[in-house]
């Protein structure tokens, strides 16, 4: 059983050279990696590479070289021993049917990036920020093109993508926002068929990336949809979700309880812009404290490996430092660290006994 991680990722993603600047307070904080950004230059100007990445555009390894000197620096230093580059499905300007040689060029350079930079991996955050990427009936060849016609396409799609991140970074690991469970909720909750969901097509991309999957690769669905979470006993259920009842839209089951590994993210500030974030009175909050720990104790403890925490208003680094960011969650995130760390130490222990 591999050992729990807990990864950083929120509205205060930094990028290789602030990993490289802030070792120790990164390393000072209850986490065992986090998410960050890489940016490309050419000719003097900074281009975001994590935002561009899915497009038309190629970037040359020369523009992301610098990245490298800040990734080694940082991990020659101490630094977190799971940090995942991000890469995004942005601006998706590009048809499935489209010429794929930029993206699958940049996914590549990007799986190295995180290979020589020391990295655990890929961050592959699948939302549609900019075009209804996995959605059929958005697709511009939706009128001509049946759902059956475009998911046979979006699974070739999602063998060439793993097969461009493995080129890369043989056995790494890709830890998605979201795997099969998004378009499973989907589908569940509307009471439709998975071609009507706005996440559809991401299940036969995600066939496509298991299919690739080879060696020791993983491929985590880090359930962006356990935010919300506000009792332990959800993420058992959530559990047993990912690991059996969406089996009906996994084209493998067999290769996916081999390749898969089962995550969740929670939500530090969640439904800030309703409640706000009050960084002294807690019960203003949707989360308090001890509450968030508990949260974050259960996650650890019924996760394959990783457990990601977001958050928006309050930020773990910036150049100040914290920023509005209570003690009193840090403390209370920590000792759900220790907790589960104690315990699983525990469990090896006693399965380790004669």
């Amino acid at each position: 059983m591999p050992d729990k991680k807990l990864i950083e990722f929120g509205w205060d993603e930094p990028d290789a050279a602030f990993l490289r600047n802030r070792v120790s307070e990164m390393r000072a904080t209850p986490f065992d990696g986090c998410v960050f950004h890489m940016d490309a230059i050419r000719d003097g100007a900074k281009i975001p590479f994590t935002w561009r990445c899915w497009s038309s555009e190629a970037f040359e390894e020369s523009a992301v070289s610098h990245v490298l000197d800040d990734l080694n620096a940082a991990q020659a230093a101490g630094g977190f021993p799971d940090n995942f580059l991000r890469f995004n499905t942005t601006p998706a300007d590009v048809d499935w049917f489209d010429d794929f040689t930029a993206i699958l060029s940049n996914a590549e350079l990007a799986a190295q990036i995180a290979r020589r930079g020391h990295c655990r991996g890929i961050l592959f955050d699948i939302e549609q920020y900019n075009a209804p990427l996995f959605n059929h009936s958005k697709q511009r060849d939706a009128a001509s093109k049946s759902w059956d016609v475009y998911a046979e396409r979006v699974r070739q799609r999602g063998c060439e993508v793993m097969d461009a991140f493995e080129r890369g970074f043989p056995g790494l690991t890709v830890f998605l926002t979201f795997g099969y469970c998004l378009p499973y909720h989907q589908m569940i909750r509307r009471g439709t068929s998975l071609a009507e969901t706005d996440y559809g097509l991401l299940a036969p991309f995600l066939d496509g990336m298991v299919e690739a999957c080879s060696g020791d690769a993983v491929l985590v669905d880090g359930h962006e949809l356990s935010y919300g979470y506000h009792e332990p006993e959800q993420f058992d259920a959530a559990y047993r979700k990912m690991k059996e009842e969406l089996l009906p839209i996994v084209a493998d089951p067999d290769k996916y309880a081999w390749v898969f590994s089962f995550g969740f993210g929670l939500w530090l500030d969640h439904d800030w812009r309703r409640l706000g974030w009050d960084g002294e009175d807690f019960s203003k909050n949707s989360h308090q404290p001890e509450q968030f720990g508990a949260c974050v104790r259960r996650a650890l403890e019924v996760a394959d490996e990783y457990v990601w925490i977001y958050s928006e208003t309050p930020r773990w680094w910036s150049a100040e430092g914290p920023v509005k960011l209570p003690e009193a969650y840090v403390q209370a995130i920590r000792r759900a660290r220790n907790e589960s760390a104690d315990r699983s130490l525990l469990w090896s222990h006693r399965n380790d006994a004669p």
